[in-house]
């Protein structure tokens, strides 16, 4: 089935910010292992593999519809230096993510393709999820401060 010229760019430009995301949370979720932030680091990592779970969808979608996914394009990654800018950055990441959806939703619409709203309202509501839990933590961190938000996301003394 040959998709829509316009909504395969798309998918594609999707695609991009998919891999984007993956990079930038396993950095972070890396930098937070590093740091001996293991529940951050967990947290983190489960995003980036539901990333990269949206990136397969995208793909298959797009190979379904007869075009090519583009694999070698990234957009730029936003890496914080300490855990409030981590949690900032993947959370506008998340937020960019969710207004980029909503407009393909709206555009798979437009050019009917349901079964691509589909898809994509499934992973919309995916994205929001992880928005919500960065407007979680920086809540936490808010009103609990930094230090003790910091201390609850280690395993432990070592």
């Amino acid at each position: 089935m040959k998709g829509n010229e316009k909504l395969m760019k798309t998918l594609n430009d999707l695609l991009a910010d998919e891999l984007t995301a993956i990079s930038q949370y396993m950095v972070h979720s890396e930098m937070c292992e590093s740091w001996g932030y293991d529940k951050l680091h967990k947290a983190i990592e489960h995003q980036a593999k539901e990333e990269m779970q949206h990136a397969e969808w995208l793909i298959g979608r797009i190979l379904f519809l007869e075009g090519m996914p583009t694999m070698s394009k990234l957009n730029q990654i936003r890496i914080g230096k300490d855990v409030p800018e981590i949690v900032g950055k993947d959370e506008e990441a998340e937020a960019g993510a969710v207004q980029a959806y909503n407009a393909a939703i709206t555009l798979a619409g437009e050019v009917g393709d349901g079964s691509t709203a589909d898809l994509l309202t499934t992973i919309v509501k995916m994205e929001e999820e992880h928005m919500d839990w960065g407007k979680k933590q920086r809540i936490q961190i808010a009103q609990m401060g930094l230090q003790t938000y910091l201390s609850l996301q280690t395993g432990g003394a070592a």
